[in-house]
């Protein structure tokens, strides 16, 4: 009997903590840390031969406002590519901001990354080679918190600006913050680097 009631206490407890964890998922993807920073980094998202998909144009517009307020001097795009793509999800986002005005020299590609964290890896490689440490992470609302705490765990000083027009809306935007939520529970507890495969 004893036992049952530890075992009924553990299994709150951990009902709880996963709840605690979506509430601040939730929290983060409706706040913004815009601010001025080392450097922009956009997180990639699906592209299509070299355009943008609507959810990484939504991220992109977004940098595009915060270049344009002066927010930083360098903007880092990230992510790789699928097999059979022409393109890097990098490459397509450089292209795109270059065509709104952004200097190409004021860019630079993370673009072998498959996951968040194998991205974060590489813009952290980046800005430490050029003595920075501080950026503004631009995503989709719901991906914002675990992109800044896998930037925290990699060293780097880090903010979010989640996208304003993120095309993930509705009951998709919530099944990915309940998603988010778990996932996250599990990290704080093996490891972002253990998870890395599930949390991408």
């Amino acid at each position: 009997m004893k036992r049952a009631g530890t075992v009924a206490v553990l299994v709150l407890a951990g009902v709880v903590y996963v709840c605690l964890n979506i509430g601040q998922v939730w929290s983060v993807a409706r706040s913004d840390q815009a601010r001025k920073v080392d450097a922009i980094v956009v997180m990639g998202v699906a592209q299509y031969d070299g355009k943008p998909s609507p959810q990484l144009q939504a991220r992109l517009d977004h940098v595009i406002t915060l270049w344009n307020e002066g927010k930083s001097t360098l903007v880092i795009t990230t992510g790789g590519n699928q097999p059979g793509d022409r393109f890097t999800e990098a490459r397509a986002s450089a292209d795109y901001l270059s065509e709104a005005g952004i200097p190409e020299s004021s860019i630079a590609m993370e673009d072998v990354g498959a996951t968040s964290r194998q991205s974060l890896v590489g813009v952290a490689q980046i800005l430490r080679s050029r003595g920075l440490e501080s950026v503004l992470i631009v995503t989709d609302p719901y991906h914002a918190l675990r992109s800044r705490l896998i930037a925290q765990d990699l060293g780097l000083v880090a903010y979010v600006s989640p996208t304003p027009t993120s095309t993930v809306t509705g009951s998709a935007e919530l099944r990915r913050i309940l998603n988010e939520g778990l996932g996250l529970s599990l990290a704080h507890v093996a490891g972002f680097k253990q998870l890395d495969a599930l949390t991408n």
